[in-house]
């Protein structure tokens, strides 16, 4: 690698470590915040597995779009999506990104490019295909890349989505961020061992890969690989990355005590912590220092003190409101 391709690559992976590690501080300030209370919605925090949702983001233009489902704040994050915005929909509040009538599970921010999320699993897989048709149809360019978990591939809007997109050679790109649980359910008893989620995929026609979903370098690569074949006119692609979340499926908190899964798992997979891998990886390169890392860190808590200042200041929405962007 000569000198200008490694000052690239350098820049590009300190640029994915500061973009996880305020994906990771932010949902842990809302971990932080949530018993109070004023966050009157679910949250499905990402902690742990921040890497899929950087890394991809990276790999796409202003332009690209990203739709997402119950999981989302790392996606809406990565995508550009606005924090303050983001924080005000969580607590309700009007100046929230859906005007604080959508919540954790419903954010969207069309400038950022990120279109939607919503709870309903594997709901917005035929939305993103349908984004991507309409684009067509209109002349546009540009990509969408739908994130998904393990648990989405087992519905039939799945299957139907992939069909459609690979018989129209839709700019589609599906990202399986493969948990290995829906709720607690673990893989082995929703799918047979026999074969991967990549494999069920590419009976339909479309190329996929599977790569290491806490190595964020990893992603990216993958990413921009995948997004250069879809710009090219050779249809869609599924990227699936295997990666693990830290908390309980749904709020704030830990849940190695239900029995779902062993504290041996969780520990083995807190040792793959996706910032750690990156961070280390800079500073054995030297490309940053360690205090460079800790007055990154000081920079967003002071934009996450912001943030939470100004959704928790922000008012409610106005009554008379109630019935306005509202569907049916």
């Amino acid at each position: 690698m000569n000198r200008s391709n490694l000052e690239i690559k350098s820049k590009t992976l300190r640029s994915l470590y500061c973009q996880m590690l305020r994906i990771r501080l932010v949902e842990e300030r809302i971990a932080e915040l949530y018993p109070e209370q004023e966050m009157r919605c679910p949250v499905h925090l990402s902690i742990g597995q921040e890497a899929p949702a950087v890394g991809v983001c990276a790999a796409l233009s202003q332009k690209d779009k990203v739709l997402s489902g119950h999981r989302s704040h790392a996606h809406y994050l990565a995508k550009g999506g606005d924090l303050k915005r983001m924080l005000a929909e969580i607590y309700g509040k009007s100046t929230g990104c859906s005007g604080g009538k959508g919540g954790s599970m419903h954010l969207t921010d069309l400038n950022a490019g990120f279109i939607g999320a919503t709870p309903i699993v594997g709901s917005t897989i035929p939305i993103a295909v349908g984004v991507a048709l309409a684009a067509r149809m209109r002349g546009q360019d540009g990509i969408v890349a739908v994130f998904f978990g393990d648990g989405a591939t087992e519905t039939g809007v799945f299957h139907e989505s992939l069909n459609f997109a690979v018989l129209k050679r839709l700019p589609v790109l599906f990202v399986c961020e493969n948990n290995l649980y829906s709720v607690y359910s673990p893989m082995k008893v929703r799918q047979p061992a026999c074969r991967t989620i990549g494999q069920l995929a590419a009976a339909h026609g479309l190329r996929t890969e599977r790569g290491d979903g806490n190595d964020v370098e990893t992603v990216w690569r993958c990413a921009c690989d995948a997004v250069a074949q879809i710009r090219s006119g050779m249809g869609p692609v599924l990227l699936e990355f295997l990666t693990y979340r830290w908390r309980e499926h749904c709020g704030p908190n830990f849940d190695n005590d239900i029995g779902y899964r062993t504290v041996e798992e969780y520990e083995t997979w807190r040792q793959r912590d996706p910032i750690v891998i990156c961070g280390k990886r800079l500073v054995d390169e030297g490309v940053v220092s360690k205090e460079d890392m800790r007055k990154e860190e000081e920079r967003i808590h002071l934009e996450i003190d912001d943030a939470v200042a100004f959704a928790k200041s922000s008012a409610f929405p106005a009554s008379e409101n109630c019935m306005t962007q509202v569907y049916a």
